[in-house]
């Protein structure tokens, strides 16, 4: 049998060229339809958003037009009020100044016809002066009083000296504020059985401070 001719190179470089063409034309096929699908996509979202920006314009202006325009009708009003409220005051105070001046003539009149008719007062004499009272005399500054003596048997006038501790101190032989204040040995050792009580250590000054 003969051997079948193999393809030339020619055929096969063809034949992969019609391919890729081909191929070529498929891909560039699908990628229009993709960017016709994502304009269509695009002009889907952006009208809307459009249309909503439109309204929101068109609502904001005639909310502004009326706001105005019932801001100017509303001044208006003040205006008229205001100018017939000052009419009013202008009025009355015309009319405060004309019986003002009216009450004032008639008052200086009442007092010009009365002017001839007023008396002159006598005029008084000067009183006399009442002579001067004498002046009560200084007193004597008082004497001094005698001073008392001291009770030298009243313990208690010693500082830190308690009556139940005076009624000891005195059954113990104690009876006087100067055995205290200066105390013999046989006072001292009286003295001694008393050492527990506050301040002992300054008994003898304090009756000293006494006598």
């Amino acid at each position: 049998m003969a051997k079948k001719a193999k393809p030339s190179v020619d055929k096969i470089v063809k034949k992969v060229n019609k391919e890729f063409e081909k191929t070529s034309s498929q891909i560039e096929g699908l990628i229009n339809d993709a960017l016709k699908q994502f304009d269509h996509l695009q002009h889907q979202v952006q009208d809307p958003v459009r249309k909503l920006i439109k309204d929101m314009d068109e609502l904001r202006e005639r909310e502004m037009k009326r706001f105005n325009d019932e801001f100017e009708r509303r001044m208006d009003e003040f205006h008229e009020l205001q100018a017939a409220l000052l009419e009013k005051l202008g009025i009355a105070t015309k009319e405060a100044r004309k019986e003002v001046k009216k009450a004032t003539e008639t008052a200086s009149k009442k007092v010009e016809a009365a002017k001839p008719a007023a008396k002159k007062a006598p005029a008084k004499k000067p009183a006399a002066k009442k002579a001067a009272a004498p002046k009560p005399a200084a007193k004597k500054p008082a004497a001094p009083k005698a001073a008392k003596p001291v009770d030298k048997s009243d313990l208690t006038r010693i500082k830190g000296v308690g009556p139940a501790t005076a009624k000891k101190m005195k059954e113990a032989g104690l009876t006087s504020i100067e055995q205290i204040a200066n105390p013999s040995d046989a006072d001292k050792q009286k003295l001694e059985a008393f050492k527990s009580i506050k301040g002992f250590n300054e008994l003898s000054a304090e009756a000293k401070k006494v006598i």
